[in-house]
């Protein structure tokens, strides 16, 4: 399974990268407002960083409009995909720029029937929100395992991306609900890294240290075996 931040945080986006987990980065315009930047240049800036898909977002609803803008942010850099709302001029736009060659991920996805639709229309990847689906008491999960077993079923090549992570846990369910992604904030990813228990462990472990003979001195290259 990939992880794929959902940030626009540079500082976020590198730390990330140093621990070896991230795979690419999702973003939006709420995300982008919060970082003071020009958008452009925050795209180019993450696009640098990460070695995978980086989503950026068009505001149009009309098809050209999308399609424009598409077109524009994945000329950025070769890393970049366009991110499409699911809707009917929203899949209008996936098909024409799918035949064109231009990556998108279809967001706002919140039932089976619209994702099969996105993959369908030619779709890279496809986002379900789950957390969103999970606040106003509907499985949010359910659509993700429904989208793997038909994307399975007839072969499509869209990969899903589980969105809308809200807590580690949703991490695990989205893995084995078969998704082929999931897309998190910075604060879970720091979740899933952390547990008391080896908090506990390593404290307790460097206590014990101490009373090791010679510890101090233990890790010097070429120092006293004895």
């Amino acid at each position: 399974m990939k992880f794929f931040l959902d940030t626009a945080n540079v500082d976020e986006i590198r730390q990330a990268v140093a621990w070896g987990v991230l795979d690419g980065v999702t973003t939006n315009p709420t995300l982008a407002s919060k970082e003071g930047r020009s958008f452009r240049e925050m795209i180019e800036d993450i696009a640098s960083i990460v070695d995978g898909p980086v989503s950026a977002e068009t505001v149009s609803l009309d098809v050209e409009g999308m399609m424009a803008e598409a077109r524009a942010v994945t000329s950025w850099a070769p890393n970049v995909v366009a991110k499409i709302p699911m809707t009917g001029h929203g899949l209008t736009a996936v098909r024409r720029l799918a035949d064109e060659g231009v990556p998108t991920n279809v967001t706002l996805v919140f039932s089976a029937t619209q994702g099969l639709m996105a993959a369908k229309a030619g779709a890279t990847f496809v986002s379900p929100f789950v957390g969103r689906l999970d606040d106003i008491s509907v499985d949010g999960m359910q659509v993700v395992r429904d989208l793997a077993e038909i994307f399975t079923i007839y072969g499509y090549e869209a990969e899903i991306i589980a969105s809308s992570m809200r807590h580690p846990l949703h991490i695990i369910e989205a893995a084995k609900a078969g998704a082929n992604i999931a897309t998190l904030p910075f604060k879970v990813l720091e979740q899933m890294v952390r547990h008391p228990l080896t908090d506990a462990g390593i404290e307790r472990f460097l206590s014990d240290w101490t009373k090791v003979p010679g510890y101090a001195t233990a890790f010097q290259v070429g120092g006293p075996k004895r």
